[in-house]
């Protein structure tokens, strides 16, 4: 697979990132991807929230979907059930972000091999605060 896979590729993708939408990330402090962004926003990150159901998480203002967020994102954090990756993926690539991360989980083969081919990172079935705090932190 082309996919991201080599400790340096990650690596270098996290070092040359600063704003990182997180899809689907709750206002529920226990909920997984509250506690990514948290990490995330604390490691120097603009988090970018896309739910179209909260208004504000982490102090941050929330967005119905990639599609409203106002500036330039380099990554997006999928934390979606893998049915919904595809229209993640699409929305991705509309707003050119340069990096899909798809969560442990929430792997989709087609939109991976989708996104690689719109010229997309691709980083599949790592968690994006692992990666951090093994490679960079």
């Amino acid at each position: 697979m082309p996919f991201l896979e080599s400790d340096d590729e990650v690596r270098s993708l996290l070092l040359s990132s600063r704003v990182i939408a997180v899809v689907g990330l709750s206002d529920n402090p226990r909920r997984d991807s509250h506690g990514v962004a948290r990490y995330l926003l604390n490691a120097g990150y603009t988090i970018v929230p896309v739910n179209p159901n909260v208004d504000n998480v982490l102090g941050v203002k929330s967005y119905p979907t990639l599609d409203d967020v106002p500036e330039k994102i380099d990554i997006v954090d999928i934390f979606r059930r893998a049915e919904f990756v595809p229209d993640v993926v699409e929305s991705a690539i509309r707003v050119h972000a340069r990096a899909a991360w798809m969560q442990l989980g929430v792997f989709h083969p087609g939109a991976a091999d989708y996104a690689d081919r719109a010229g997309l990172q691709v980083v599949v079935e790592q968690c994006m605060m692992v990666e951090h705090q093994r490679l960079v932190a």
